[in-house]
């Protein structure tokens, strides 16, 4: 099967469309098309759009990859942000840009991990004590009298009085001495511990790694390097499996970074002999991708609800899925039921390519509950784009193939016999869903039935 489709149903063939840029990034062409000329340092761009924008050279020399990749692992505040504000500007490109250049990660070796270090440094500090490694364990003058560690004082606690001063400024609070208790010292992260402003330093970062990964992602020639960095992939699915933990937008941009990648991604690499760097197995992968669908969060399960559908036509990766085939199918008919037009959009696309993986997918869809229904409701409403009442239509045929599904239809026989005189875009469609309830000789006796069930 080569059948593909986008988040609103795009065409039925050939590599998808990558997802669009946010909803009003591409507003206002023209100055789009200047401002990002100046800020990569075009001196053709008007004089009056340059405004305050971040000079970056469009053509990295090899001298300025090194200087990149070094000032993300450097670990110094200003070198860090200085590399990823120029990342974010050389991997964004509106539809409409003028500019022909690329920021491949072929031509930048070590960004990606680079880029992963940075995220992978604030998951470490993000994550609570109890999912983290164990408290190390202080051996060292265990059996001296004076350790030089505090140990012969445990029971104690250490108190720090804060100095007078004769500023009338401060509060009488501020002589108040501040206890703390001896184990402080013992704490792994006690004595250099990041403070709320450095956390949320370190935060920003991430996400803005986060998002120069989801922008890399869009460009053809980045997907089969990423697609094969199992450190990338495993870092990716670990931000989905803690959507309770994470910020939204680090979130955001992970499962979109999937969605671009879904088309050659194979799960089987977390088999593979590449080297791991985190625990993730393909259960563990599908399992993430399944608390996504589940999410309340519009955005997130329509996402993965195309996650899916463009997974599942790689035949590796049906093995990994079919498991969860049932969740999956309750869970996109419940998304056919959601007022939200983009919701039913991506649940469509989704069953879409499910239904055409095999019979086994076919049974199940057609014997879930309301399935039926919900998906004529969105061709007799109709859904707002035709593409989507196509594919809707067509999902219908396919199920109607089966001779098992019969059953389940033949109650539906008069709505399809009404959309057949109504709706001439998809009168040849259910022409021959009709043609296969009731016109076979094999169907005569199930035909009657059918009539008698809907005088009832």
């Amino acid at each position: 099967m080569q059948k593909q489709t986008g988040k609103t149903g795009g065409s039925g063939g050939g590599t998808p469309a990558k997802r669009g840029r946010p909803f009003g990034s591409t507003t206002g062409s023209g100055a789009a098309s200047a401002a990002a000329a100046a800020a990569v340092g075009d001196p053709g761009a008007p004089a009056a759009l340059v405004g305050p924008s971040l000079q970056v050279l469009s053509a990295l020399s090899d001298q300025n990859n090194k200087r990149i990749v070094l000032a993300l692992q450097s670990g110094l505040k200003s070198e860090i942000l200085w590399a990823l504000n120029a990342l974010t500007v050389l991997s964004f490109k509106e539809k409409d840009d003028f500019r022909r250049d690329t920021t491949p990660l072929a031509k930048v070796p070590g960004l990606l991990d680079a880029l992963l270090q940075v995220i992978d440094e604030w998951r470490d500090i993000a994550m609570p004590k109890d999912h983290t490694k164990p408290p190390k364990v202080r051996t060292l003058g265990a059996n001296t009298t004076l350790s030089g560690f505090g140990q012969e004082n445990m029971e104690k606690v250490y108190s720090e009085t804060a100095t007078t001063s004769n500023d009338q400024s401060k509060t009488e609070d501020s002589s108040v001495p501040k206890k703390r208790s001896a184990s402080f010292w013992f704490d792994e992260d006690g004595l250099f511990n990041n403070d709320d402003e450095g956390r949320a330093e370190r935060q920003q970062c991430a996400i803005a790694a986060s998002n120069i990964i989801r922008n890399l992602s869009f460009m053809p020639e980045n997907e089969t390097i990423m697609v094969q960095h199992r450190h990338c992939l495993e870092t990716v699915f670990q931000c989905l499996e803690d959507q309770n933990r994470e910020d939204d937008e680090l979130i955001t941009n992970m499962l979109e970074t999937l969605v671009n990648l879904a088309p050659v991604l194979d799960l089987r690499i977390f088999s593979s002999s590449k080297p791991s760097f985190i625990k993730m197995t393909e259960k563990d992968a599908v399992h993430a991708i399944m608390g996504m669908l589940s999410s309340s969060v519009k955005p997130w399960h329509c996402a993965a609800a195309e996650l899916i559908g463009r997974l599942i036509i790689n035949p590796d990766n049906e093995s990994f899925l079919l498991p969860a085939i049932p969740q999956i199918y309750k869970r996109l008919v419940d998304l056919l039921s959601v007022p939200a037009y983009d919701a039913q959009a991506a649940a469509v696309s989704a069953l879409y390519n499910v239904a055409e993986v095999n019979m086994d997918c076919r049974l199940k869809l057609a014997s879930e509950r309301w399935a039926v229904d919900r998906l004529l409701k969105i061709v007799k409403t109709p859904h707002p784009v035709p593409e989507v009442c196509r594919k809707t239509s067509m999902i219908l045929e396919s199920l109607v193939s089966e001779p098992q599904n019969r059953m389940h239809l033949l109650v539906h026989e008069n709505t399809f016999a009404e959309i057949l005189t109504t709706e001439g875009k998809y009168s040849d469609t259910f022409a021959r869903i009709l043609y296969e309830l009731t016109a076979r000789p094999s169907n005569k006796g199930t035909s009657g039935q059918a009539i008698w069930g809907n005088i009832n």
